[in-house]
């Protein structure tokens, strides 16, 4: 079995900016100079509340890989959950999110993905206009409604997590 692949960050953010260029082109990528990480580095960066902040979940149900979006300052319900898959979520390992998605913790969003995964966006994003994910680097995300967002990956909205 050969080792995880090493993905360097610039592949990654140039994933993302591909994607845009392709899919969006009016999106701009927006890259700090510094780490917007974590939920509350990213929402000091880019001035808006933790909340709207949309951060990706990478998550493991049985052999399948799923990444959920979410607001910030929500968490995994785990009822939500097992109601709607079945079954417990399993985070993925750190070491796992980077091969998997090919972006780095801090980084992972729903754009420019290394392999396909279904993608869920929790409904809790709808409460506002305009969300931060982030964009393959950890300092660099876009501004996006969530409805585009989702129309853009694919994504099914699910009821997930609790605020």
């Amino acid at each position: 079995m050969s080792p995880n692949p090493v993905i360097h960050p610039a592949m990654s953010l140039s994933s993302v900016k591909a994607f845009f260029a392709e899919h969006a082109p009016d999106i701009e990528v927006i890259e700090l100079q510094q780490s917007t990480a974590t939920v509350a580095q990213a929402a000091e960066g880019h001035g808006v509340a933790p909340e709207q902040i949309a951060k990706t979940l990478a998550v493991r149900i049985n052999d399948e890989v799923i990444l959920i979006v979410t607001r910030g300052d929500a968490r995994l319900d785990n009822k939500k959950f097992k109601a709607q898959f079945s079954t417990k979520p399993r985070m993925l390992a750190l070491d796992e999110v980077e091969a998997e998605t090919g972006h780095p913790v801090g980084g992972v969003c729903p754009f420019g993905l290394n392999k396909p995964h279904k993608i869920y966006c929790d409904i809790s994003l709808k409460a506002f206009d305009e969300v931060v994910p982030a964009a393959g680097a950890i300092h660099a995300a876009v501004r996006i409604s969530p409805e585009r967002m989702a129309s853009l990956t694919g994504a099914a909205w699910a009821d997930l997590c609790v605020a």
